[in-house]
This record gives C-alpha cells, structure tokens and sequence, in this order.
C-alpha cells in the first residue's frame, strides 16, 4: 500500500498524484549516448583494443547504475493533492514527510527552464503561511525538483 493511501482520513479523496518526470533518467541517457559513440567509434575504427572493451563495459554499468538510481528515487517518491492537503513523501528505509492543510498554502510557485516548458517539467514550491524559522517558510514544500506537469499539479492545489 502506497504511503498517500495509508494516511487518508475518512472521507478524503485524492485529487491528482503528482510525479517525477522521466527527465531524472538523465544522467543514465546521457551515459548510454555516450557509450554507444565510443561502441560505433569502435566498430568503425576496429579498434580492438582491450582498453575500448573495458570502457565499453564501464560505460555499461555506470548506464545500469544511474538508470537503477533514478527508478529508485522515482519510486520512493510520492506526492499527492487530496481535497483537504498537500502530501509529500520521499525514502523507503528512512522516511521523510511533508503535509500541508490547503487551508495554510499561501501560493504555489513553478519555475520551469525551457527544456522543462518543452518537456513538462518543473520545480514546484508550495509556500506555506506563518512566519520563517531559520530561512524557510514554516509549513512549506520547496524545490520538488523535475515534478510532472507541474502546472497540472499547481491547478490542483489552487483551484480550491
């Protein structure tokens, strides 16, 4: 059972889950452009050379490591607009939460790059009401980094 089904209150409903893009992958594309070059330059030049071969395989795990670590970060990852708050979830062994009633979200912010506006993705800050403690508004969600749609995910939350 999902962290957001396991927290809803009698009567509750979810009303969009948000997630990360696909864009956390790449870190993993760019590797796996990058060895599949050297493996053309490879077969193109017939250098067989044990060094190519050895990077060839480097490459192959360093693209099987970071595609396994964006899964993961995507996968521990959950946040939802219910019609009372906001949920925001993050690990699996050690957990990290964040719930803000709609009733104290002051505004939601969207910063998205141009590759972000092409791809749909963005940051989305949701800023809380109440005063700063150490620089952060109180009750607030910042930074959630490469979110889906983020625009999607903002209506939901300010069309209350």
């Amino acid at each position: 059972m999902s962290y957001v089904n396991s927290v809803l209150q009698p009567g509750e409903r979810v009303v969009v889950r948000a997630h990360l893009h696909w864009i956390v992958y790449w870190h993993a594309i760019v590797l796996l452009i990058l060895g599949l070059l050297l493996l053309g330059w490879e077969h193109a030049t017939g250098a067989g050379d044990v060094l190519v071969k050895i990077t060839v395989v480097v490459f192959a795990v360093l693209v099987g490591v970071a595609a396994l670590h964006a899964w993961y970060v995507r996968w521990i990852t959950e946040i939802a607009v219910t019609d009372r708050r906001i949920i925001y979830k993050q690990g699996f062994l050690s957990r990290r939460t964040v719930e803000i009633n709609m009733d104290k979200v002051a505004s939601v912010d969207v910063d998205q790059t141009l590759l972000g506006r092409v791809l749909d993705y963005g940051t989305v800050n949701v800023i809380g009401t109440g005063g700063s403690k150490n620089g952060e508004t109180d009750g607030g969600i910042k930074d959630l980094n490469r979110i889906a749609s983020p625009l999607k995910f903002r209506n939901a939350i300010t069309a209350k």
